[in-house]
């Protein structure tokens, strides 16, 4: 039997709004002016170096272009859920928990099995369980379950102005309509990075799985992200792959006080592993002198709520993440304006009275 294709890579709309800076709209590289060259290694197609504290963008390439998110997502699960679960709570693990695409990773969680949500979490970013990601959702989502999760990875990308993302899996596994940005994925991952909580978790080396008497013993992970071991000052990211999506990668490092994030997208293990081309391009951002001109900023959370959504013509319902209309300067109703509206009511009164007078004077001349 064949396998069945994997969807349509995602594709930007033109019409799609810029959030960040106008320069952050380029199709390619935009960097700043006198910067050092960039690593010769960087096979991603799309990437972001931004500072955590400050929201600078450094630098980026396509930084707003669509693509598939693989595991990557699984950072913007993890948010929803920190804001909502109880890491000492202790859940057991349903069949449904465990329908995931085949031969997909997972942790290794069994049915009937009890685990505390902070073991599962661990699995989720350590080994990038998508059989953690399902119980992770299905517990965050309530009386909805993954579809009140998925809703709320959808609302928290669209506080955070996350406009190029729409999430349709908790884990990542591919969706037909399911893609983010480079520049989305470094919005999400300074959210992340905020939480002390998450901080900690991304940072864990390794982790155990506790057993499952009387038949499954427990079991040691370690965290899939490279970085954590072999670069200095690496505080955590998240590694990602399928089929369509490739290889995709968020890391972040913290040098001499400054932390800065790289976000890679659509990327290859050649000539290097992707979490090492990350490396080289947060390299490349700690030399940049503190000071020089971003190319971009992140939005602060919430700042891409005063857009207008446009609505849909025939059901009423506002549209999706990526046609909402980003408010800027030009939609704002100053005293220019006010005085503009004033003068033209003003006009019109009196060529109204002019109109009246005349119209009066004529009547009485014919009577």
């Amino acid at each position: 039997m064949r396998p069945v294709p994997p969807p349509p890579q995602p594709s930007r709309r033109p019409d799609a709004p810029i959030v960040g800076g106008d320069a952050l709209a380029s199709p390619g590289l935009v960097v700043p002016d006198g910067a050092p060259p960039l690593p010769s290694t960087i096979a991603a197609q799309a990437w972001v170096v931004a500072d955590l504290d400050s929201g600078d963008v450094l630098g980026a390439c396509a930084p707003h272009a669509y693509h598939a998110p693989a595991s990557t997502q699984k950072l913007l699960t993890t948010l929803v859920a920190l804001g909502k679960l109880d890491p000492k709570q202790v859940v057991t693990v349903t069949q449904d928990d465990l329908d995931f695409e085949p031969g997909s990773s997972a942790v290794g969680l069994v049915k009937g099995g009890k685990y505390t949500v902070e073991t599962i979490l661990l699995g989720l970013l350590l080994a990038s369980g998508n059989d953690a990601a399902n119980v992770i959702a299905r517990l965050a989502g309530g009386q909805r379950g993954v579809a009140g999760t998925i809703a709320a990875m959808n609302a928290e990308a669209r506080r955070l102005g996350a406009l190029d993302t729409t999430a349709v899996t908790p884990s990542g596994l591919d969706g037909r309509t399911q893609h983010t940005s480079a520049y989305d994925l470094a919005l999400i991952a300074r959210a992340d990075f905020a939480r002390p909580d998450f901080r900690r978790l991304t940072a864990t080396q390794r982790a155990v799985i506790p057993a499952q008497p009387p038949k499954f013993r427990a079991f040691q992970i370690q965290n899939d992200n490279r970085l954590l071991t072999t670069y200095a000052g690496a505080i955590g990211g998240k590694t990602g792959f399928t089929d369509l999506a490739r290889h995709t990668y968020v890391g972040a490092a913290e040098r001499n006080g400054r932390r800065l994030v790289v976000t890679m997208l659509r990327g290859e293990h050649r000539p290097q592993r992707l979490w090492q081309q990350g490396g080289a391009l947060l390299d490349w951002g700690f030399a940049l002198p503190r000071g020089t001109k971003p190319v971009g900023r992140l939005v602060d959370p919430g700042e891409q709520l005063s857009a207008e959504p446009k609505a849909d013509r025939q059901g009423g319902q506002l549209a999706g993440p990526g046609q909402v209309r980003v408010a800027g300067p030009g939609h704002r109703f100053n005293l220019v304006d006010l005085l503009g509206a004033l003068l033209v009511l003003g006009s019109v009164g009196i060529g109204s009275w002019w109109v009246y007078r005349n119209t009066r004077r004529s009547l009485s001349r014919r009577a």
